[in-house]
């Protein structure tokens, strides 16, 4: 009996011990979390800044758009129909429609600026600079174009032949010199149509023997 009781309290005495290790890291634990949350919320706020810049820039270019388009609409009372310069433009499946009228050398368009909507390729922007740039009116006329169909260098073709063909309506002395850099030809070339039994227009497929 001796031998137990004397084990009981060294169990008890041990127990006590422990208890008293366990309660002092609780504070420890205490004061280590809120620095814990604070660095959770540091981590949150740069996320809502990221998004609310996103979100501006669509907006400020639908404003362009409506802006350019009431411009357009202030500069051409009646619409395109109603212009005397108007000419109209072919390549390929793309089709455009170009009115231009004495002013400082803008490019507007589907209602928004050349630069913009050719994607700033420099080719492009040459073929719809070329015709003005014979004359001499690179800074005389403001072009507005209405273009769909085809894809961008189609468009881009088909607005050159269409500045071409509205600038003989300004004068008929025009058409020697647009004749001459060959602004006047409409390209007739488009894609040869698909055969029955081959793969494209011409491709065959590979002809075995055995």
């Amino acid at each position: 009996m001796a031998i137990s009781i004397s084990t009981l309290t060294s169990s008890f005495s041990s127990l006590s011990f422990s208890s008293q290790i366990h309660k002092n890291p609780t504070p420890f634990h205490s004061l280590t979390r809120p620095s814990k949350s604070l660095q959770f919320s540091k981590t949150k706020s740069p996320s809502l800044t990221v998004v609310a810049t996103a979100l501006a820039e669509p907006l400020t270019a639908d404003l362009e758009t409506s802006n350019l388009e009431k411009y357009v609409k202030s500069r051409l009372p009646g619409g395109f129909a109603a212009q005397t310069l108007i000419g109209t433009g072919r390549r390929k499946c793309a089709i455009a429609r170009v009115v231009i009228q004495e002013g400082t050398g803008k490019f507007i368009i589907n209602y928004r600026d050349a630069k913009e909507y050719l994607q700033g390729n420099p080719l492009w922007l040459q073929y719809i600079k070329i015709p003005l740039a014979t004359l001499g009116y690179e800074t005389s006329y403001d072009v507005f174009v209405k273009a769909h169909g085809g894809g961008l260098s189609g468009q881009a073709q088909a607005i050159s032949l269409g500045i071409a063909r509205a600038l003989l309506k300004v004068s008929e002395d025009h058409r020697k010199p647009l004749r001459k850099e060959g602004l006047l030809t409409r390209d007739a070339r488009v894609v040869e149509r698909k055969k029955v039994g081959l793969k494209k227009a011409r491709k065959a497929p590979q002809f075995s023997k055995r």
